[in-house]
């Protein structure tokens, strides 16, 4: 899988994710690293929606701030998660094409755990529906 990421701020646990995406077998495109975390969220989302990445992964502090920046892109549908079956659901339920991730409390092993999850996990069909009436403008959009 081709892997968009992008963080406001180089840390260790940003190489960690880096890594282990690398080493799981994906291909990771770093499209922001220590740039404004409202161009980091963007340019994430533009490269998802845009195709050039299956997914997408964006950090900054809390990861509020680039979850934000990156739903802003049309097609996306970011997630801030904290754990693992929070980023399982965020798939399985919402499509959730991006995770985001608070560098501020996130340990390795929790990352790790949510990588997993987010890119492992496939949509529930049953939510398919709900997922494209979301994407649609205008009236009868939820």
């Amino acid at each position: 899988m081709r892997i968009a990421f992008g963080t406001d701020e180089r840390t260790p646990l940003t190489d960690a994710v880096q890594r282990r995406l690398r080493e799981a077998g994906h291909e990771v495109v770093v499209v922001g690293e220590g740039d404004p975390w409202p161009e980091v969220g963007r340019r994430v989302g533009e490269a998802v929606a845009g195709g050039r990445a299956d997914r997408g992964v964006v950090c900054c502090w809390t990861g509020t701030g680039v979850s934000i920046a990156a739903n802003k892109v049309p097609g996306v549908r970011a997630a801030l998660c904290t754990d693992a079956e929070t980023a399982r659901g965020a798939r399985r339920w919402n499509d959730a094409n991006v995770l985001a991730l608070g560098l501020r409390l996130t340990s390795e092993e929790v990352a790790g755990e949510m990588l997993d999850a987010f890119l492992t996990t496939e949509v529930d069909d049953d939510e398919r529906a709900a997922i494209v009436r979301l994407e649609q403008p205008g009236p009868g959009r939820l």
